[in-house]
């Protein structure tokens, strides 16, 4: 075990030699004492204490709407792409995956060919857009726009069938807005987004047409109108979170009767899916878009597809509609004073359109072998824990328990990179950026469609190996840890236990959790949507739930702008049980190898434990990009994952005396307790 450590350690430290050789890459972002504010007392403040001068020291890039040890490491993982791209696009990286990442690389840096073009890439839609005369041709040329990853009146792709895991199926969902969320058109709090948006649709559609005015104006008037009566149509984000009520299996013949005026048909035979049957996520709002689809004139919808196609295109053209896109969804909704350089976010799209060809190259260059095997030998670590502890859980049955187990020894792990990388047959020009774009996704596109019906794949990966990520697959019962994120503040081979079992060890036992939490325990050990608890556990585990529920929508970030308690409950439920099973995870280590139970910097593992997990969440967020995720992201705020598990752990109030009477102490009896 020692020898594997060092030579893992070796590994590290050559590797973080060879970063720092090619420069460009910022310091290390990793677990420091200096990070703390030890003017606040642990029990008055934890998070002040354990991040208070790193938030203070560290307010949010100008190019940024937050600043987070995640963001941190993610702007650094960035720089180090970079190096990559620009080697490959002056031809100094060999092979297929050198030359495609390479020409795209160029073509996304090719501003003046993007001034020079103008609109010019978008001429063929506009004139399909204006050649519609009736609902079979928008939807026909619907589906021609999704192929190509442009947005419209609804969603649709291809996944496992949550019923039978083992096959794709395709599925049609709820969509076609412009705003990041329904509320956003319906609640008083964002009326100031929404004038700003009827603006921005008018000023963007006025470009389009090479002329401002009334005419751009009732457009916009128009998108408003009908994005809103989408939006009252949807359902909301908690709503979302049921995969039982988004499960409706309707035969292909059957959807002409449930919406007559909405011509699916034409629409699936266009993206060529031939299966007998999709699911549709949200019966109601398609019954909406039916009656929508029956009230408007074809005229009506023009201008909503136009604004679609110039609205997903803006990013790979010219500069003043990029930057007048960027002017509002950057800007107004998310406080972002300026855009983030232009080769970092050539590097995101080219990561979103041909991901693996660009991680094989990032694996050769940036992620060694022995960091996965140090890494499976920490998975292994926390699978154990938890399995031991669904072995005792006193609140759960034995008819429930044989089957959380049952589910639990299927459970399977990816770390680092994909054992065979994806391809990409299609052409890559170094003079066409949205060309580029568009063939990606068309080509994943038909690759999708063309699964549905067979069986899936279950070696491949949901996200690329350069992604600061992971996450949990209830359909294939599985985690999944791509080498971006085993890096610190993450995945510190240079630091003591504590601080990787507060750090990563939390974000393996997050994502193990989340087969249990309150949507991924609805499936079964197959992956399959499957309810296999009994009435009186399953009341137990949402009583037990409801704890999380109520402490979370009690936090408030800003004045009147509370958590949303319920759409964060998944994501709560797996902090916390993250936090406990890597911190008894980290004890049995301990027990292991007592030499290591010692106090560094003055603190006691136990300690470092809660010092890490919670610098792990250190975060700074402008204001209007928190009113964002307040509404629409599912995980809480950072400074209350940096603290919401610990209050409800007995353990933290042990490591830091934390006592009645102070602001951190939570009542043994109204302490959450589920995993």
């Amino acid at each position: 075990m020692q020898r594997a450590f060092l030579a893992t350690f070796c590994a590290v430290v050559a590797w973080a030699e060879v970063r720092a050789a090619e420069g460009g890459a910022p310091t290390v972002p990793r677990f420091s004492i200096e990070h703390m504010d030890r003017t606040v007392a642990p029990s008055a403040d934890f998070y002040r204490f354990a991040a208070g001068n790193w938030v203070k020291a560290n307010p949010v890039p100008s190019d940024k709407a937050r600043w987070s040890g995640f963001d941190e490491l993610q702007d650094r993982n960035w720089k180090l792409i970079r190096g990559l791209l620009e080697e490959a696009a002056a031809g100094r990286v060999s092979g297929k995956e050198g030359s495609q990442v390479g020409a795209f690389y160029k073509s996304a840096t090719a501003t003046n060919r993007m001034e020079t073009l103008k609109f010019k890439p978008l001429t063929d839609d506009l004139r399909r857009i204006d050649a519609v005369k009736d609902a079979e041709g928008m939807a026909r040329l619907l589906a021609s726009f999704h192929e190509r990853d442009i947005p419209g009146m609804f969603g649709s792709g291809v996944l496992p069938d949550a019923r039978n895991s083992s096959v794709y199926e395709f599925k049609l969902v709820q969509g076609g807005l412009g705003l990041p969320d329904r509320d956003y058109y319906l609640a008083e709090g964002f009326a100031k987004q929404r004038e700003g948006y009827r603006a921005h649709v008018a000023r963007m559609l006025g470009m389009l047409a090479g002329k401002e005015g009334g005419e751009a104006a009732t457009g916009a008037d128009v998108v408003l109108e009908i994005e809103t009566a989408l939006a009252r149509a949807s359902k909301s984000r908690v709503e979302l979170r049921d995969p039982n009520a988004n499960y409706n299996k309707v035969t292909v013949a059957g959807l002409a009767a449930a919406y007559p005026s909405l011509p699916l048909k034409a629409y699936l035979d266009a993206v060529g899916m031939a299966a007998a049957e999709v699911n549709v996520g949200q019966t109601n709002f398609f019954s909406a878009l039916n009656g929508i689809l029956a009230a408007r004139p074809v005229s009506d919808w023009k201008p909503y597809l136009r604004w679609h196609l110039v609205r997903s295109s803006a990013a790979y053209l010219h500069h003043e509609v990029d930057d007048a896109n960027f002017q509002f969804y950057g800007t107004l909704l998310s406080g972002q004073p300026q855009m983030e350089p232009r080769w970092q976010r050539a590097a995101k799209v080219i990561d979103g359109s041909i991901g693996e060809a660009l991680g094989k190259l990032y694996v050769q260059r940036h992620f060694p072998e022995e960091a996965r095997a140090r890494m499976a030998a920490l998975v292994g670590d926390l699978k154990v824990v938890f399995r031991a502890r669904l072995g005792r859980l006193e609140w759960m049955s034995a008819p429930t328990r044989d089957k959380a187990l049952a589910k639990f020894d299927k459970f399977t792990q990816k770390i680092g990179h994909p054992e065979k990388f994806r391809e990409y047959p299609f052409a890559v020009k170094a003079d066409d950026y949205l060309g580029n774009v568009r063939r990606a996704a068309s080509h994943e596109w038909r690759r999708q469609v063309g699964r549905v019906g067979k069986a899936v794949d279950r070696s491949e990966w949901r996200m690329t190996p350069q992604t600061v990520n992971a996450y949990f697959s209830p359909l294939q019962n599985e985690i999944v840890f791509p080498a971006g994120i085993l890096q610190p503040p993450f995945f510190d081979l240079t630091a003591d236990d504590a601080i990787n079992y507060g750090a990563i060890g939390v974000v393996i036992g997050h994502e193990i959790t989340h087969g249990y939490d309150d949507q991924g325990r609805k499936f079964d050990a197959d992956g399959n949507l499957n309810d296999w608890w009994t009435e009186d556990d399953a009341r137990e585990f949402l009583a037990r739930a409801q704890k999380l529920v109520e402490q979370y929508g009690a936090y408030e970030p800003l004045p009147g702008k509370r958590v949303n308690g319920a759409l964060t409950l998944g994501e709560n439920i797996a902090d916390l049980g993250g936090t406990s099973i890597a911190f008894e995870a980290m004890q049995r280590a301990l027990a292991r190898d007592p030499s290591k139970r010692k106090n560094i910097e003055g603190y006691t593992p136990e300690q470092r434990f809660f010092l890490s997990l919670s610098q792990l969440w250190r975060t700074n967020f402008r204001e209007a990009e928190l009113v964002r995720r307040l509404t629409v992201d599912p995980h809480s705020p950072g400074m209350y994952r940096a603290v919401g598990p610990h209050v409800n752990l007995d353990e933290f109030h042990k490591a830091w005396d934390i006592r009645e009477g102070t602001p951190m102490y939570k009542a043994p009896g109204d302490r959450a307790r589920i995993w």
